[in-house]
């Protein structure tokens, strides 16, 4: 019986602390308002090439390597679900930020993917289009909104969502094999 070599693809182990975190009510406090000439806009059928874009320029600093790593078919049929919805902040024309909500049944919405381009962060957007993303949830009334994060996302990130009204359920440390192949910049801190 002959064996068949498996090349193993070369991977940067990185060693995180994701945080869950969920909302079980909407804000009672008034949004924020977005930043002057800013606009977040649903994308009524997103493409897989501006996807890409989306999150390819907000995750690079932050080592979102996952979906990187799917095939443009996978990435179509996912945007193709209609309990996934991509929402895109415009500032001054040109998309600044994203967000995507995915509407998970009896279990709630979970805010899949969030965050600012780099041109984008200090502006003030951050605050207001995660507002603007934890009202968009609330406004179909699910019974809780979910999401979470982790030590290679921006600082900010858990403050923010903390301030926001979501509380942290918990705290786990993950190991994940980051493809060398996707040229990601991976921080000292994190390798393992």
């Amino acid at each position: 019986m002959a064996t068949i070599a498996v090349a193993r693809e070369p991977v940067q182990r990185i060693a995180v602390d994701v945080t869950f975190l969920r909302m079980d009510s909407p804000p009672d406090e008034a949004a924020p308002a977005l930043p002057r000439g800013s606009a977040v806009q649903r994308v009524a059928q997103c493409s897989v090439p501006f996807y890409r874009y989306l999150y390819d320029t907000v995750g690079r600093d932050y080592v979102w390597w996952l979906r990187r790593t799917m095939p443009d078919s996978e990435i179509a049929s996912l945007l193709a679900r209609h309990e996934i919805s991509i929402h895109v902040l415009y500032h001054g024309g040109e998309p600044a930020g994203f967000y995507e909500l995915e509407r998970r049944g009896d279990h709630g919405t979970n805010l899949a993917y969030f965050g600012l381009m780099p041109h984008a962060i200090g502006f003030g957007a951050g605050r207001a289009l995660l507002r603007h993303a934890v009202d968009e949830a609330w406004g179909e009334h699910p019974r809780a909104l979910t999401v979470n994060t982790c030590t290679a996302d921006h600082p900010r990130a858990l403050p923010n969502y903390k301030a926001a009204g979501f509380r942290v359920v918990r705290t786990v440390r993950e190991v994940w094999p980051v493809p060398l192949r996707l040229g990601l910049a991976i921080p000292e801190r994190l390798k393992v």
